[in-house]
C-alpha cells in the first residue's frame, strides 16, 4: 500500500499543505492549513467504487486496467 504525506509549510505569505511538489491554496494561519490537510488526508483514504480505466502511456500505447475502489493509500499529516 502506498503512503501520501501532507506537510504544513510557509507559502506565499501564509501557510499551505504540500504533497510532493504540489501546494494547496494559501491559508492565513498554520492551524487553518493543518485542519485543511487533515481533512484532505481523511478524504484520500475513503474507499470508492471499482472502476475500469483506460489511459495512454508516453509512447502512445493504450492500456485498460481495473482500479480497485478499496486500494487507497495511507495518508498522514506532518506539521
Amino acid at each position: 500500500m502506498s503512503e501520501v504525506t501532507y506537510r504544513i509549510v510557509e507559502h506565499d505569505g501564509g501557510f499551505a499543505y504540500k504533497v510532493g511538489d504540489v501546494f494547496s491554496e494559501t491559508f492565513p494561519s498554520r492551524e487553518d492549513a493543518l485542519q485543511a490537510a487533515q481533512a484532505a488526508a481523511a478524504e484520500q483514504q475513503v474507499p470508492g467504487s471499482t472502476e475500469g480505466i483506460r489511459y495512454q502511456d508516453q509512447a502512445g500505447g493504450w492500456h485498460d486496467e481495473t482500479a480497485q475502489g478499496n486500494d487507497r493509500p495511507r495518508a498522514k499529516v506532518v506539521d
